[in-house]
């Protein structure tokens, strides 16, 4: 069964010195009895599912149902190209990537819900421009995957991974910590450095809220998925330059959770708060539903 805390995750790392990314597939071998081929082998397919997702807005007119979300990709992109960014290319490549994903959900494409369809884009985006970047093969981005798995295992044991019940620290914070403990093992890392990535990336979006115009996961969804997506690279490069984080991975997990159940149900999903209650989102449903 695997571990329920990042201490335990650690410990086990470092007595076996394996990564996580290792650790999280030989548990995944024995909770499916699938031999390690196989288990790649489908991670494989996932991946080829997120590198579509991430690409295919970039290049494709695309709108979501509502009307709501669409094109952002492609603007991103072709800004990109233009090398007149203040934050580089590779930034902003990697922006476009994260909110490709989202636009692709919202116009009900296939997407991986990584670790929610409201998130999806900050995995694809983080692992495939990191990969890239660094000159990574499949395989390895691959590996990362698992590392994020493993990740996303011990927040799920220990917190939420849902909007409705924690607010969208939970979504987009989870997917963003899951991102960045992946970067830093993919640039060799050890386990620590990892889990210190990721709950930094926590701590930073800790309290945010789940707000939908409409109810629908479009705005403003597919651009705090950019936001996860920067704060999980830029936090990758803070852990591997030594710094720590002084709460430890398991505490901000636990902070995380009691946040989340603090958040008045307004402010979870409902619709009922925040962004989805000023004037213009307001305007924006009754237009959508035709009220």
């Amino acid at each position: 069964m695997f571990v329920s805390s990042g201490k335990e995750l650690i410990d086990i790392c470092m007595e076996e010195n394996i990564p996580i990314y290792e650790y999280t597939i030989r548990e995944e071998m024995a909770r499916s009895e699938m031999d390690r081929e196989d288990v790649i082998e489908k991670m494989r397919s996932t991946l080829h599912v997120m590198m579509n997702s991430a690409s295919y807005a970039q290049e494709n007119p695309i709108k979501s149902v509502s009307g709501l979300i669409g094109g952002d990709a492609k603007k991103i992109k072709q800004y990109a190209d233009s090398q007149k960014t203040l934050t580089g290319d590779f930034m902003n490549r990697a922006m476009a990537r994260a909110i490709s994903s989202s636009e692709v959900n919202a116009a009900m494409g296939r997407i991986v819900a990584c670790p929610t369809a409201g998130s999806c884009g900050i995995l694809p985006a983080v692992v495939i421009s990191a990969g890239e970047k660094l000159e990574k093969t499949e395989d390895e981005i691959i590996n990362a995957l698992f590392t994020a798995s493993g990740v996303g295992i011990i927040i799920a044991k220990n917190a939420t991974m849902a909007g409705a019940e924690g607010g969208c620290q939970a979504e987009c914070g989870s997917a963003a910590a899951m991102a960045s403990a992946a970067v830093v093992e993919m640039m060799g890392g050890s386990p620590e450095q990892a889990l210190d990535a990721g709950a930094i990336v926590l701590k930073n979006i800790l309290g945010l809220i789940c707000d939908p115009v409409a109810g629908l996961v479009e705005v403003p969804c597919a651009k705090r998925n950019i936001a996860g997506t920067v704060s999980a690279l830029t936090t990758a490069d803070l852990a591997m330059s030594g710094v720590k984080s002084k709460i430890p991975f398991d505490e901000v997990v636990w902070a995380m959770y009691k946040v989340g159940k603090s958040l008045p149900p307004e402010l979870r999903e409902t619709s009922a708060g925040g962004i989805a209650i000023t004037p213009t989102a307001l305007r924006l449903k009754k237009e959508i539903f035709n009220e």
